[in-house]
């Protein structure tokens, strides 16, 4: 522990297990990396839900060090398998069970609860690690002729259950060899690469362009979901991703110029003009759908300047949330710039966040109460400018009048930093603390600032009807127009049954509330059902058109990805609920 107890601390569990271990799939990042939480915390935690000391004493949960082992056998013919590996090699093509299995889950809590229980379902039946575009292409190809279900395994970040192969066949899991520059064209300020490259690979090549490729600077993706360590290039394209800095950047589908798919019907690859009037737009077809239209191979995506020095950080604490959605709005809409990290805390989240970044035992707590800022009602704003010097400088000038305008307290730029610190490493405390019995997820969607207060109390409403929960917010991507509302809720479960419901209760709420089933985690078969139900009948028949010209015998991804191939009965519409269809 780098802050550690003064009184009982728990064993939070960071001993070595094997590679071959359930473990070793659903944990997240690296192996022997653990984020326990600060003692203020973890005290709070206890008080929320009626807990003592003795509850920590032992693990509730399966750890997971059980080498992995199920009873699913290869349905596919031996002659495929021998093609494949004709394709890539032998070496490159598996059918054990641990690489089966390592490519079946994503990262949503129901895929670690099933996996803590040993529940192995959906597995393929071979796992290809291709090195190149043309051997994508031929294994499509090849799996069209055969009609074998074809899915694609990027960084396993999934949190809707995106990557689970439904009907067997082949996942081609891209994390090994297919993370290749393809091309950097400083004029145009470009960089095309292959989709299994991970966040830190493009990272690190873009900021070392200068000894890599001869160019005059450095540069940045600008894209850093908090997935980013453990997430690919080509999954940010296909779920049409977000990035902590994107209300600056942008998000993926702003960022993305060009594309490349292996599809059942053929190539399909698109222009790098910056812009044009040539009918709809293929690359905005193409992302968002989630390995159902073909595989994207390439992908080129603009690039940006990296000046690390003209970032200007700095936090706020607002009295309460209207008065701070109230100064997100006139920052967004006054026409001066965008932040880059613009992240809005609502109340309870602000309480957890002090505790988190030890706020809470430092000096600033009195300052709050002479101030007039009240401990459950005060919402925390963290942000930082990118850009020019002089554009950085005066943009975070007008964001901290605006603050000041309404009623903000600085908190200088230390918050900010405490969070930057660990903007990757959060997801770490999940497994902490699940092998405890608390399960912590997210959601998000999007909203207008018109309906964000409604929306808000909606699915707050359902996320706390559960006792004992704790139900975070924030907004972390932000528009002149709207923003996303981020839930990370914490509550206490065992069964992966249960927590299906409750994740689907909540799937209901943000129907129901008239917000966007997701603003950037995208669909997967864990929100499909309600997606024909949100965006209407009329326009969910395009999707389905497209659906059947690339990709007419339904082998990309199949098994309800996008709503395709669900039932009538298995679809929810604003009138009804995921309860009411069980009965």
């Amino acid at each position: 522990m780098s802050h550690p107890y003064k009184e009982f601390e728990p064993k939070w569990f960071d001993d070595d297990y094997s590679d071959k271990s359930y473990r070793s799939i659903f944990k997240w990042g690296e192996k022997r990396q653990i984020k326990a939480p600060r003692e203020s915390l973890y005290k709070m935690i206890k008080d929320v839900f009626e807990l003592t000391d003795d509850d920590f004493k032992g693990y509730t949960e399966d750890l997971g060090l059980d080498e992995v082992d199920f009873d699913i056998p290869v349905k596919l013919e031996e002659k495929h398998i021998t093609k494949f590996r004709e394709i890539c090699g032998d070496e490159f093509v598996r059918t054990d069970n641990y690489a089966r299995l390592s490519v079946a889950y994503g990262k949503t809590m129901y895929d670690i609860m099933r996996l803590r229980n040993k529940i192995v379902e959906n597995v393929p039946d071979v796992v290809a690690y291709p090195d190149t575009k043309e051997q994508v292409e031929q294994i499509v190809a090849y799996c069209q002729q055969e009609k074998i279900p074809v899915y694609v395994y990027g960084g396993g970040s999934s949190v809707t259950r995106g990557v689970e192969c439904m009907k067997g066949g082949i996942s081609l899991d891209m994390r090994l060899r297919f993370d290749k520059v393809i091309e950097f064209n400083e004029k145009d300020q470009t960089i095309t690469v292959q989709a299994g490259m991970s966040g830190p690979q493009l990272e690190k090549v873009l900021n070392n362009a200068v000894e890599l490729f001869g160019a005059k600077r450095a540069y940045t993706c600008g894209h850093f979901p908090q997935s980013f360590e453990y997430s690919s290039v080509g999954g940010w394209v296909v779920t049409r991703g977000a990035g902590q800095n994107s209300t600056y950047y942008g998000c993926i589908s702003d960022i993305v110029i060009a594309q490349e798919y292996a599809t059942p019907i053929g190539p399909i690859k698109t222009d790098t003009y910056p812009r044009k009037a040539c009918g709809p737009d293929l690359d905005q077809i193409m992302m968002g759908s989630e390995g159902t239209f073909g595989v994207l191979t390439h992908v080129t995506l603009k690039i940006f300047r990296h000046t690390p020095e003209t970032v200007k950080r700095f936090s706020y604490m607002f009295k309460d949330w209207e008065t701070a959605q109230a100064a997100a709005k006139e920052i967004m809409q006054s026409e001066a710039g965008y932040p880059s990290v613009f992240r809005l805390s609502d109340p309870e989240e602000t309480n957890i966040m002090l505790h988190m970044y030890n706020v809470i035992d430092s000096p600033v707590r009195h300052l709050f109460k002479l101030k007039g800022f009240e401990e459950g009602k005060m919402c925390l704003f963290l942000a930082f400018t990118n850009g020019e010097k002089g554009f950085s400088k005066n943009l975070a000038k007008h964001t901290k009048r605006v603050c000041r305008k309404y009623g903000g307290l600085t908190l200088t730029g230390y918050v900010t930093k405490s969070w930057e610190k660990g903007r990757f490493n959060d997801p770490y405390m999940r497994d902490t603390m699940q092998d405890f019995g608390l399960v912590m997820d997210t959601m998000e969607c999007s909203v207008n600032w018109s309906n964000m207060s409604k929306v808000h109390a909606e699915v707050r409403k359902f996320v706390k009807s559960r006792p004992h929960t704790i139900c975070m917010t924030h907004m972390s991507h932000v528009y002149p127009q709207g923003a996303n509302l981020y839930w990370i809720f914490i509550t206490r479960m065992h069964d992966p049954a249960e927590f299906k419901a409750y994740h689907a209760g909540i799937l209901d709420a943000i129907q129901k509330s008239g917000a966007s089933m997701s603003h950037h985690h995208g669909i997967g078969k864990m929100f499909a059902p309600w997606l024909e139900g949100s965006i209407g009948h009329n326009e969910y028949e395009v999707f389905r058109t497209l659906k059947e010209h690339f990709d007419p015998d339904g082998i990309m991804n199949p098994g309800g990805t996008l709503g395709f191939d669900l039932t009538e009965e298995e679809k929810i519409s604003k009138e009804q609920n995921y309860m009411s269809k069980l009965k």
